[in-house]
């Protein structure tokens, strides 16, 4: 019997997520599996909250990898700090700020939308208009948005909410590791991120962290957290402590592969990791150019490890790709929404973030365009 298993083959990821995973990943995540309350296991879940705080670039306690994808991480925070009736803001400009309004709506919630234009960033200085509208419980916000290449101003909207006496909550699934991020010093309460982007390691975990003003929230609710599992004054027994209490069993060899990777990131150093990102952006935008193809976000605000551009004129956006995927053994994004079938969707993301996948990339391009 022919097994589909069997014709699984490497690509080369450039597109919106997951990345090319590292080798040593892969390594790491083929050591024999142990129990969930192993003392040894437990010693690489605390090795992995230290080094996420670094990423995070926050002090904060409570630092979890959510057993999920980024989506679970977005449940999760929402889903612990948003009661039945909360005023809630949900700033968006694409797919997945969308995503976190809709979340909130079905936990009850009592929420405002300020919207702006997909390829757009958010302007503070309508947030903080809308700030003084109407007092909310929380505002939440995406820092890399996936779905156009945009960068919106985390630290400028962070001290607005804060000052109008906000929780914060900010989406980095696409940004952790491959931008700069200070939960901390841009006053976030409750963030959460992916696995599989900028971090290099297969789908299926969601680093989480709330503050202490989240905690306070979560711990004086009226009402139980309405999911068990995503219940963080549970969940948190498990993480912290000398003494873990059990909750659910943990993917530990997903966990020994999410370790793993923030050992490469460490052994790089944040900031060499950071600053190759933007290089293999500018590098690839440089490409592009020469190829006639264009970006459909401004310069100033552009994801380094995102790349949201133009499908050229006369190129079939869904032939391309699949010849892109078929004949060249390369996956790029298609657009979402309003940009579907308008925008290509290039990741740099991670492992992915190297001049060689770049250059595989850009001389294939002319080829699936029907260039010479």
């Amino acid at each position: 019997m022919e097994r589909a298993l069997d014709k699984v083959s490497e690509t080369l990821l450039m597109g919106p997520g997951p990345s090319m995973t590292y080798p040593s990943v892969y390594q790491a995540m083929a050591k024999p599996t142990l129990g969930h309350m192993d003392p040894r296991f437990i010693k690489v879940m605390d090795e992995i909250k230290e080094m996420l705080k670094v990423l995070f670039g926050t002090e904060n306690d409570l630092v979890v990898p959510v057993s999920g994808t980024g989506s679970a991480g977005m449940e999760t925070v929402l889903v612990n700090l948003i009661e039945r009736g909360d005023p809630v803001l949900v700033i968006t400009n694409g797919v997945f700020s969308e995503r976190q309004a809709e979340v909130a709506r079905r936990l009850g919630a009592d929420v405002d939308c300020l919207a702006f234009p997909w390829g757009s960033p958010v302007d503070p200085k309508a947030v903080s208009e809308q700030l003084n509208v109407r007092q909310y419980a929380l505002v939440s916000m995406v820092h890399a948005e996936t779905s156009t290449g945009v960068c919106n101003p985390a630290a400028e909207v962070g001290e607005l909410v804060h000052r109008h006496g906000a929780l914060y909550v900010l989406d980095t699934v696409t940004s952790l590791g491959g931008m700069e991020i200070s939960v901390d010093d841009w006053k976030v309460d409750a963030v959460y991120s992916g696995s599989q982007k900028c971090l290099s390691c297969p789908p299926g975990l969601s680093p989480v962290s709330m503050s202490s003003r989240a905690l306070e929230k979560l711990f004086s609710r009226k009402e139980k957290v309405p999911n068990w599992y995503l219940d963080m004054s549970l969940v948190a027994e498990y993480w912290a402590g000398k003494k873990r209490t059990y909750h659910h069993t943990a993917p530990i060899n997903m966990l020994y592969g999410l370790c793993q990777s923030l050992y490469e990131i460490m052994d790089e150093g944040l900031q060499e990791a950071v600053l190759r990102h933007q290089k293999m952006h500018e590098y690839l935008a440089d490409g592009l150019s020469r190829l006639g193809i264009e970006f459909i976000v401004e310069k100033s605000c552009r994801l380094p490890m995102l790349n949201a551009v133009k499908v050229p004129e006369g190129t079939d956006d869904a032939e391309a790709r699949m010849k892109l995927l078929f004949d060249h053994g390369i996956e790029i994004g298609a657009g979402l929404g309003a940009f579907a079938g308008k925008v290509w969707r290039i990741g740099l993301m991670g492992n992915t973030a190297r001049e060689a996948c770049v250059d595989r990339l850009l001389a294939a391009l002319p080829k699936v365009m029907g260039q010479k």
